[in-house]
């Protein structure tokens, strides 16, 4: 189920919150949490239902595990049942998620014809496996103070944050669904989480969706282009992916807050960094913050000497680029932050001396330039596309990209004032300079959760996007980490 659908906005989202709290006041707390795992699974289920098979069985396996480690003293004897579980978990992600890929790979190297086993990926795998292996480890290490099944498929069914993230932690979960005080239905809270809800809804639908038309055609159409028009195919998915994922999470983040639970941040307005290290601090946080406790620091971290700590990084950023997806271009994308990473750190004073302006300028440029082969089918196409760019051989642009620009809404609002007679190019320069102003100079989502006050301002505001967002679901688009 897509958080942008008729039936999730108008259905499943009343009907859950109607119900869970409604248990809840008759403090019918165990039934409650039943209530809102089975309604986790219906979201879950509802893209294919063999996929709940997948995630039942591999909450109930995880939790097996965890209760044996529990009847285990100490740490010598619970290391075999984490290790498997940890093995078993990141088996079952490389079965269903790069099987194929290494087949692919094998018979390419051996000029084999081993038959691809088009295996069905399952919505975010990558995401609740990851999840799970925090769990055992912080299970090993004594962290965990000890949970019931239910809580616990609740831990990672959560429906919020079950597909796309952020990746939270059992510390961050767990004890809010046991808190008293969040079982009662709360209206400030409520109305935080529409609005935060709403401003994500729009990201996707409005931005993120228009520029991932120009992106789509771009990429299809890569011989046509000229230097102008393959430039704005690569800024378009920057902003694409930007306001695809972030969006996602502030639907997220504002789903949780409807039942009062406080998820975890995972953007912090990340094109705004000066340095790669910035950008990796504030995009997809809860993902660095995964690779920094279970890779980086058990590797060794910076602990061990220059060397190591730089062999450290390139492991975390091939690991993060690999996870991403089973193509070689996730792989060098990957690698290409490792390298920048590691260069940023070893000339570390080279950069500090650098104007401020220049540092962004650089690094907002890299992080571009990386997107094209995240995006490109393989590295030979996003090598071409990159070549468009940097042949410096400019001319009209392609009268197809205006037009993904002029929303039939858009245009009926702006056609009294006859922009267009004027400025032919008037929509598409007020796209990109509306989204790079909101992402460079704009409070982002959370930081307007955190100053929310409910005012008639926001609150027409928030209908406004609400509305127009549902009246546009006609072109309905999964998000682009579902893929992952």
């Amino acid at each position: 189920m897509l958080f942008n659908s008729y039936i999730f906005i108008l259905l499943f989202l009343p009907l859950c919150l109607a119900g869970y709290f409604l248990l809840n006041h008759f403090e019918k707390d165990t039934l409650a949490q039943v209530y809102l795992l089975c309604m986790s699974l219906w979201f879950y289920g509802y893209f294919h239902v063999s996929y709940l098979l997948i995630i039942l069985a591999s909450v109930g396996i995880n939790y097996g595990i965890y209760y044996l480690m529990g009847k285990r003293n100490t740490q010598i004897q619970k290391r075999p049942w984490m290790i498997t579980g940890v093995l078993l978990n990141l088996g079952i992600l490389v079965y269903f998620k790069y099987m194929d890929f290494f087949i692919e790979n094998i018979n390419a190297v051996f000029q084999t014809n081993l038959r691809l086993l088009g295996i069905m990926l399952p919505l975010g795998i990558s995401f609740f496996t990851f999840q799970q292996i925090s769990f055992l480890v912080d299970a090993y290490r004594g962290e965990i103070p000890g949970y019931d099944l239910l809580h616990y498929a609740g831990f990672v069914t959560f429906f919020p944050q079950l597909i796309a993230g952020p990746i939270v932690t059992h510390d961050e979960l767990v004890p809010q669904f046991m808190d008293k005080q969040k079982k009662k239905l709360n209206f400030d809270n409520l109305a935080k989480g529409i609005y935060i809800f709403t401003l994500g809804l729009a990201k996707k639908r409005l931005l993120a969706d228009t520029f991932g038309d120009v992106v789509t055609y771009g990429f299809t159409t890569l011989e046509q282009l000229n230097s102008f028009s393959a430039f704005l195919v690569m800024l378009s998915y920057t902003l694409q992916i930007y306001f695809d994922f972030s969006g996602y999470c502030d639907m997220a983040i504002g789903i949780g807050k409807m039942f009062n639970v406080d998820l975890p941040i995972n953007f912090n307005s990340p094109y705004r960094s000066k340095t790669i290290t910035e950008f990796w601090d504030r995009w997809h946080m809860t993902l660095t913050r995964f690779f920094t406790r279970y890779v980086y620091i058990p590797l060794g971290g910076n602990r061990k000497g220059s060397g190591r700590t730089y062999l450290n990084m390139m492991i975390v950023f091939f690991a993060s680029g690999f996870w991403h997806g089973a193509n070689w271009t996730f792989v060098l994308w990957g690698v290409m932050h490792g390298l920048f990473c590691v260069i940023t750190r070893r000339f570390k004073t080279f950069f500090e001396k650098i104007p401020s302006a220049l540092n962004w300028f650089l690094t907002f440029l890299f992080v571009n330039v990386a997107w094209v082969f995240f995006r490109a089918d393989s590295i030979g196409q996003a090598c071409k596309l990159l070549g468009k760019v940097f042949s410096f051989r400019f001319g009209q642009l392609d009268p197809v990209f205006i037009e993904m620009f002029r929303l039939p809404e858009l245009k009926k609002v702006f056609s009294v004032f006859r922009v267009e007679s004027i400025f032919p190019a008037f929509f598409i320069t007020a796209f990109f300079l509306v989204a790079l102003f909101i992402i460079l100079n704009k409070k982002n989502a959370y930081q307007r959760m955190q100053t929310f006050r409910p005012t008639w301002f926001r609150l027409l505001t928030t209908l406004f996007l609400l509305v127009w967002c549902v009246f546009s679901f006609a072109g309905i688009t999964t998000f682009l980490y579902f893929n992952f």
